[in-house]
């Protein structure tokens, strides 16, 4: 096992994007073609994508639906969040942990030294981890409770 588990080790690599101009009804469907809950947009080539901002089903829920406002009149730049807060590919767990607390994010893009996008990160797959690491623990105890009957039997 990894001893120091990194963001780039860990992150989804697969991540659904979009560019600004792409219209709100279409990222919707974006996201559940894919069956996901943010969209990262994105600007530059494929290769060299930048994180320019995050759109959420929760911010069309929001934002749109909730205050009644037509979606095709909108595109992903009118509603996306742009003060995004990334992670390196370097970061640590604890770093991860820390920075999603520590903004209230679920989800941070990561990126690396270029800032160019090479992942998704969110807490249920930090929980994902971090659960795998308790049972370990839990069976290096049972182990040594295993280890001490054998011994004194």
């Amino acid at each position: 096992m990894n001893e120091k588990m990194t963001a780039g080790d860990l992150c989804n690599r697969i991540v659904t994007v979009a560019e600004p101009g792409l219209s709100v009804v279409d990222a919707a469907r974006l996201m559940r073609e894919h069956h996901v809950g943010c969209l990262v947009v994105t600007a530059g080539a494929r290769d060299a994508r930048k994180v320019v901002g995050m759109l959420t089903d929760r911010d069309i829920v929001t934002a749109i639906v909730a205050k009644e406002v037509d979606p095709a009149k909108l595109v992903v730049e009118d509603m996306m969040t742009t003060a995004v807060v990334t992670a390196h590919e370097d970061d640590s767990v604890m770093d991860l942990l820390e920075t999603m607390r520590s903004k209230g994010m679920r989800r941070l893009p990561v990126t690396n030294a270029q800032g160019v996008l090479v992942g998704l990160m969110t807490l249920d797959d930090v929980l994902e981890i971090v659960a795998e690491q308790l049972l370990a623990v839990v069976k290096a105890i049972g182990a040594e409770q295993a280890r001490e009957r054998r011994i004194r039997t």
